[in-house]
């Protein structure tokens, strides 16, 4: 499928397309729960996706939305709210129930060989992340993405060359440009973990996957829960698809003889 060959940090280097559960089993889970990533984890998962903030008291969580307000029975910013406020919090689903909001180092903890992506949502969110991030063992299995560069910049500086990262958002549109025909000069990201659209405008065809195969950077596309856009991505060679409906992937991945064993 063309997957790139160069730069391989320990986090990119599959030999065939992998399939990463975004926020764990989110279509039927509560989103970025223990009990979500659990689900992933038993269909065979082993790269998951989740996000990070930090509460008032530097505890990281993972969760995505900076207020509890849209899927917990509690309100507030995470940041103005202390770790043992949080705790109080459950995830609700309309199918699994309610569940707690997990810290980032529990799930780290539970599942030792589970490969992470990462996205830190919030400033206050990046030292702890960096913290927990650089402890043994650990680089080897995290990806960090971020729509913030200046985010993903301080992670760099902090951790060094041992950090996979992928793109932000300008940097996808340097690739883009790239595909197209302009030069763009280096990047520091080893990864593009894009959506189909940025800014209304496409990004993932095969101009973009083999310009990026070409600078030595994988290509994952997010959040894809659908069969046909799911085959067609990976027509085109992507290396990685993100996804809510962990189940739809593991079966067009087994009917594409790409589930690993």
């Amino acid at each position: 499928m063309g997957l790139a060959t160069v730069n391989i940090h320990p986090y990119l280097d599959a030999t065939m397309p992998v399939a990463i559960a975004h926020r764990g089993s989110a279509a039927s889970y509560p989103e970025n729960t223990m009990a979500a990533f659990q689900d992933a984890v038993d269909l065979g998962f082993r790269y998951i996706e989740t996000d990070v903030h930090a509460t008032r008291d530097g505890i990281l969580v993972a969760f995505h939305d900076d207020r509890l307000d849209r899927v917990t029975d509690r309100k507030g910013l995470i940041s103005e709210l202390d770790w043992a406020e949080v705790a109080q919090a459950r995830v609700q689903s309309a199918m699994h129930g309610r569940e707690a909001i997990p810290r980032f180092e529990d799930l780290l903890a539970a599942w030792p060989d589970l490969r992470i992506n990462v996205d830190p949502k919030s400033d206050e969110a990046v030292a702890p992340l960096a913290v927990a991030l650089n402890q043994p063992g650990v680089l080897a299995r995290v990806c960090v993405g971020s729509f913030s560069g200046a985010r993903l910049n301080e992670m760099r500086a902090t951790l060094g060359p041992g950090l996979c990262t992928s793109m932000g958002p300008v940097d996808v549109a340097r690739l883009r440009l790239n595909s197209l025909g302009l030069p763009v000069g280096r990047f520091r990201a080893l990864a593009a973990q894009v959506p189909l659209r940025q800014y209304g405008l496409p990004i993932v065809d095969r101009l973009f996957v083999d310009r990026a195969h070409s600078r030595g950077l994988k290509v994952h596309v997010w959040t894809i829960n659908d069969r046909e856009t799911m085959e067609r991505l990976l027509d085109l060679g992507v290396d990685g698809i993100m996804t809510d409906e962990t189940a739809l992937l593991k079966a067009v991945y087994t009917d594409h003889g790409l589930w690993p064993a």
